[in-house]
């Protein structure tokens, strides 16, 4: 008798599994780290009539220690031979006399409003100091 041959069917290949997710799983929320409140500055006591100073003709925006010149952004025009005063922190509070005044490296004899302007004084005058016309 004839022996019937065994035919091999092929099986098809399994997909693969994907390893299990489980789809609820909750992201880890990232802790926000709150910053320490912003301190808030002192209120200055209030200032002094600047009326009894004078008129307010600028600000100082430099001073250059080694020379003795102070930069000065003015408000209003100011002459050689105004008295000038600066008043600013640390007990600064001093009179002086315009003598000489420059503007980008050339000497002037009044200076605009919007001008930034160099004068020798005779004490340190730090940046943010007022300058009045006595």
């Amino acid at each position: 008798m004839a022996k019937k041959a065994k035919t091999a069917k092929k099986k098809k290949a399994a997909p693969k599994k994907k390893p299990l997710v489980k789809k609820s799983a909750k992201k880890i929320a990232k802790k926000k780290i709150k910053k320490p409140a912003k301190k808030k500055k002192a209120i200055p006591p209030a200032k002094k009539n600047l009326g009894e100073l004078g008129a307010k003709i600028g600000k100082v925006t430099h001073y250059f220690d080694k020379i003795k010149v102070a930069a000065i952004r003015i408000s209003n025009t100011l002459s050689v031979g105004d008295t000038i005063r600066i008043k600013g922190g640390e007990g600064t509070d001093f009179k002086q006399k315009i003598t000489s005044m420059q503007l980008m490296g050339q000497k002037i004899t009044k200076g605009k409003k919007g001008q930034e302007i160099g004068i020798k004084v005779k004490e340190r005058a730090r940046d943010g100091y007022l300058v009045f016309r006595v």
